[in-house]
């Protein structure tokens, strides 16, 4: 004789999988600010590996050290927008380049990173000069605010606020950018050596100001000093 479930017993197994649904959804939910944070750990990472195989020592340049490999957050990009009903006037991005030889601290097309998966992107989510959010060439995934949802920046510590781009030399180790006169290991101000001596945190968060979120709502990146090591908080 076959036995099947009853109407009733099929109706308790569907509720059993509801209630189990619910609770187990938000584990497979996209943790969109990890993603974030594990991204720029890797970017940062790459950064420092072209600037120990890329070294851009030149003894008759007396400003050769601006022109180091380095990675450079921004907002409020200055875009004209082709795409209607879009703006990208207040976004977070990020270039990775080398600032040389036009030492403008705006990377130009001809000194940004090649993204190494695909030669025909640049690791840059756009930049105010050459290349544009638009522009094919530009990747999506690093424009923070519009792929992570990332509103606010900090640098911290051993970084200098407010200056939220990264250096790194040929052994490896990050330096505070950018600085005018011709001294490689001078001081950004009385606080802020060139080169980074302390940590440096950096805090990508997903609300408006870092300085009052939660712990959910930021995560901190930290750069050590020396060794240039890059990790999650």
């Amino acid at each position: 004789m076959k036995k099947a479930f009853t109407l009733l017993e099929l109706v308790f197994v569907i509720a059993i999988v509801g209630i189990l649904a619910v609770v187990l959804a938000p584990n497979f939910q996209r943790d969109s600010l990890q993603e974030a944070a594990n991204q720029i750990v890797s970017h940062i990472r790459y950064t420092q590996h072209l600037a120990m195989m890329d070294n851009k020592f030149d003894s008759s340049d007396a400003n050769w050290f601006q022109g180091r490999w380095e990675i450079r957050f921004y907002k409020n990009l200055s875009f004209t927008s082709l795409i209607p009903n879009k703006t990208y006037n207040d976004i977070w991005a990020y270039t990775i380049y080398a600032d040389k030889p036009h030492y403008l601290h705006n990377a130009g097309k001809k000194e940004m990173a090649k993204n190494p998966l695909n030669n025909k992107k640049y690791l840059s989510g756009g930049s105010a000069n050459e290349l544009h959010v638009e522009d094919s060439d530009s990747m999506e995934s690093m424009r923070l605010s519009e792929k992570f949802g990332i509103k606010d920046v900090r640098f911290s510590n051993g970084c200098r606020g407010g200056i939220t781009h990264i250096q790194f030399d040929n052994l490896g180790r990050p330096f505070n950018n950018y600085i005018t006169t011709n001294n490689p290991y001078g001081v950004l101000n009385s606080s802020y050596p060139r080169l980074i001596i302390k940590t440096c945190n950096i805090d990508i968060c997903i609300v408006d100001d870092c300085t009052v979120a939660d712990t959910d709502e930021k995560i901190t990146i930290a750069i050590e000093p020396e060794t240039g090591y890059t990790h999650i908080l």
